[in-house]
C-alpha cells in the first residue's frame, strides 16, 4: 500500500535524504521508502521505480516528497513521527551553525570576497548553470555533481581554460587542495608528491598508500572521469600538468586515468615528455612494458604509489614483489567465479583489468550498464555508475544495493570469491564495515550450510587519520569473515590465486621514445598557481558536510544554502541567467 507525504518548502540535500531513508527503513511494517525533492526529473524516477502516486503531481522542486510502501495504514503514524523528529533535529543543527550562510551568488561573493573555489554538489540537472555562475565570478569550480551532459562539460571547461581557471569535474568525487580535503577525500599527510587524476577512488587509493609508505600529498587535482575522453580532450588534465611543473612544492607528479581515448592519452604523454620533474603515469586498462627517461609507467594503483615514493626518495626503480599469500581452502569444482561489487569506479576498473589479464578472458573489459567486466560468469560492477546513482545516494554512503548483490552472489553455487572495497574519508559512510558485515556473515553461513566455502576479499581505502578509524573498519570486516588485503591489487591477485591463476608481470626496461616536441611548455595562469599554493577559500554550493571538512583542515568556506529557482524548471533558469547577464549589459 503506497502512502505519500509532501513536506512543502523543505529542501534537503541528498545526504540528509539518505539518512532519513535509512531511519524509515528500520520501522517495522515499512516495505520500501523513496524520498526525493519534487523536481520533474525526480518524479520520473518515482514512476520508474513503481512508486509514483497522484499526490506527487503537486510537489514542487523545493518540496520534499516521500512515498512509503507500508503493510498497513497504522504504520504511517510511526513514519510521520520519525519524519517530524528528524526534520526538527536538522533544524536544530542548522540553527547552531555559527557561520553566516548565503542564499544568492551576490551574497556568497560578498561574504567570501577572497574566495577562489566553488564546490558544487547540487543535483546534476542544475550543476551546469551553477558552474557557469562560478566561472563568471572568477572561481575554480570543483563539481561533485554527476549526471552533467558531456556538451556542458566541454563548453564549461573551455570557458575555464580561457579565463585561466581549472574546472575539476563534473563527477569529481575527490580532491586535495594545498592539504585541504575536498568532497570524498581521505586525510593524508602533506608532502611533495602531487597527483592529477581523472579518477576519484584512484586518487584515494594512491594517496593513502603513499601516506602508509611515509610520504605525503599536498595537491591532488581531480579532473572528472570524462576529461580524457575524445570529446573533452583532457583540458583540465593538461592545464594542471603545466601548473604542477611550475609549482615549487611539487617534486614528483602522478597522473591517473581510467581508460582514456588514445588520441588524448598521446597528447598527455607528449606534454609529460617535456616536463622536467619525474612523472608516474597509470592509464588503467593498459599494461606497460617499459619506462622512459623521467617518465615511469605503472600497471596498478599500488605500483603507482610505490614508484612515486621511490622517485621522491631518490632510490633505484626496481620491479615490485607481487607475491601474495593464498588462503588454504577447498572449493567445490563448480566454484569458479569471481564477483566484485565496488563503490569506487577506478578500483572496479583495476579489478576488471587484472581479472581479464589473469584469466585470459577474450571478451576483456566492458563499460555497459555499470559493468566493468561481464564475461563467462565473472562480473565486476561499479556501483557508483550513473545508472545506480540517479535519484539515489552514492554507494560510499548507501550500502543497500551492494548488500543486495552480496546476497545474490552468495546464493550462486558457482561463486568462489566476492571482492569488495570500503572507502573511508570525509563524505563517506561513517561505519560502512558495520553495515556490510551482517550480509557478509549471512552469505558465508548460507554457503556453508550448502556445503560450500565462500571467500570474501576486501580492501579498506583510508589512513589512520580518517574519521572512520581505519584499524577498526578492518577489524569489523575480519570479524565478519573477510580476508582484508593491503591494497585492491593484492585482493584481486589473491582471488585469482584461489582459482589457480596469476597475473604475469614482466620487469620493465627503459625505452627511448622519439617524439617531436614544441620549443617550450605553455605557462600556467597565476590563478591556478595560486590555487595550488594557498589554502582554498570555498563557496560551498550544496552539501554542508563538505564545508565542515574544509574548515576542520584550515581552509575557509562560505555555505551557499542553495535552492532550485524557477520552480526547478531548468529551461526557465537558463533564460533568467541570460537576461541577468547579457540583456542587462
Amino acid at each position: 500500500m503506497l502512502h505519500t507525504i509532501i513536506k512543502e518548502n523543505s529542501y534537503q540535500d541528498s545526504i540528509v535524504l539518505m539518512l532519513l531513508t535509512n531511519k524509515l527503513n528500520t520501522i517495522e511494517g515499512v516495505t520500501k521508502v523513496s524520498i526525493m525533492m519534487g523536481t520533474p526529473a525526480n518524479k520520473d524516477l518515482f514512476e520508474g521505480s513503481g512508486l509514483k502516486t497522484p499526490e506527487l503531481a503537486s510537489a514542487s522542486a523545493n518540496d520534499m516528497a516521500l512515498v512509503v510502501d507500508a503493510e498497513n495504514d497504522g504504520v504511517m503514524d510511526a513514519v510521520l513521527v520519525e519524519v517530524d523528529e528528524f526534520l526538527a533535529s536538522q533544524a536544530t543543527t542548522d540553527s547552531e551553525d555559527t557561520n553566516e550562510t548565503a542564499r544568492t551568488w551576490a551574497t556568497a561573493m560578498k561574504l567570501g570576497k577572497d574566495s577562489n573555489v566553488a564546490l558544487i554538489s547540487v543535483p546534476g540537472t542544475y550543476a551546469a548553470l551553477e558552474t557557469e555562475k562560478a566561472l563568471d565570478e572568477g572561481l575554480n569550480p570543483f563539481i561533485f555533481s554527476d549526471n552533467v551532459s558531456i556538451e556542458d562539460e566541454v563548453r564549461l571547461k573551455k570557458k575555464a581554460h580561457e579565463k585561466g581557471l581549472i574546472m575539476m569535474g563534473p563527477d569529481c568525487g575527490t580532491g586535495i587542495i594545498n592539504g585541504v580535503p575536498m568532497a570524498f577525500t581521505n586525510i593524508v599527510r602533506p608532502g611533495r608528491i602531487s597527483i592529477v587524476g581523472a579518477s576519484g577512488t584512484g586518487i584515494q587509493e594512491v594517496s593513502t598508500i603513499i601516506d602508509k609508505l611515509g610520504a605525503g600529498v599536498t595537491n591532488a587535482i581531480g579532473t572528472g572521469g570524462r576529461d580524457l575522453s575524445e570529446e573533452v580532450g583532457g583540458i583540465t588534465m593538461l592545464d594542471t600538468i603545466v601548473a604542477l611543473e611550475e609549482d615549487p612544492n611539487t617534486d614528483v607528479i602522478v597522473v591517473i586515468s581510467k581508460p582514456p581515448a588514445k588520441s588524448v592519452r598521446d597528447k598527455v604523454l607528449g606534454l609529460l615528455r617535456q616536463v622536467s620533474k619525474p612523472v608516474v603515469t597509470i592509464f588503467l586498462g593498459e599494461k606497460p612494458t617499459y619506462h622512459e627517461k623521467n617518465l615511469y609507467h605503472a600497471y596498478t594503483l599500488e605500483e603507482t604509489a610505490k614508484l612515486a615514493v621511490t622517485l621522491l626518495n631518490g632510490e633505484e626503480v626496481k620491479a615490485l614483489d607481487e607475491t601474495v599469500t593464498i588462503p588454504s581452502v577447498e572449493l567445490k569444482p563448480e566454484q569458479t567465479l569471481i564477483k566484485g561489487y565496488y563503490s569506487g569506479g577506478t578500483l572496479a576498473n583495476e579489478a576488471g583489468m587484472l581479472i581479464a589479464d589473469g584469466l585470459n578472458l577474450e571478451e576483456g573489459l566492458t563499460h555497459e550498464d555499470g559493468f566493468i567486466l561481464n564475461s563467462a560468469g565473472h562480473e565486476i560492477i561499479d556501483l557508483g555508475d550513473d545508472m545506480y546513482t540517479q535519484g539515489k545516494p552514492h554507494p560510499m554512503i548507501d550500502p543497500e544495493k551492494r548488500i543486495e548483490m552480496i546476497q545474490t552472489a552468495g546464493d550462486n553455487p558457482e561463486t568462489a570469491v566476492i571482492l569488495l572495497d570500503v572507502v573511508l574519508g570525509y563524505g563517506a559512510h561513517d561505519d560502512m564495515a558495520t553495515e556490510l558485515a551482517p550480509a557478509i556473515k549471512e552469505a558465508k553461513e548460507n554457503a556453508k550450510k550448502d556445503g560450500r566455502e565462500l571467500l570474501v576479499l576486501g580492501t579498506v581505502v583510508g589512513t589512520t587519520a580518517d574519521p572512520q578509524n581505519l584499524v577498526r573498519q578492518q577489524q569489523i570486516l575480519e570479524e565478519a569473515g573477510v580476508i582484508v588485503c593491503s591494497s585492491n591489487n593484492k585482493a584481486v591477485r589473491t582471488a585469482l590465486g584461489l582459482l589457480g591463476h596469476t597475473v604475469k608481470d614482466e620487469e620493465k626496461g627503459f625505452k627511448v621514445v622519439e617524439e617531436a616536441t614544441s620549443a617550450s611548455l605553455p605557462k600556467a595562469s597565476q590563478a591556478v598557481l595560486d590555487l595550488l599554493s594557498t589554502k582554498p577559500y570555498v563557496i560551498n554550493v550544496g552539501l554542508k558536510s563538505f564545508a565542515e571538512a574544509i574548515e576542520e583542515n584550515q581552509g575557509k568556506a562560505v555555505q551557499f544554502d542553495w535552492r532550485p529557482s524557477a520552480g526547478g524548471d531548468v529551461k526557465l533558469q537558463k533564460i533568467l541567467y541570460f537576461l541577468d547577464n547579457y540583456v542587462a549589459k
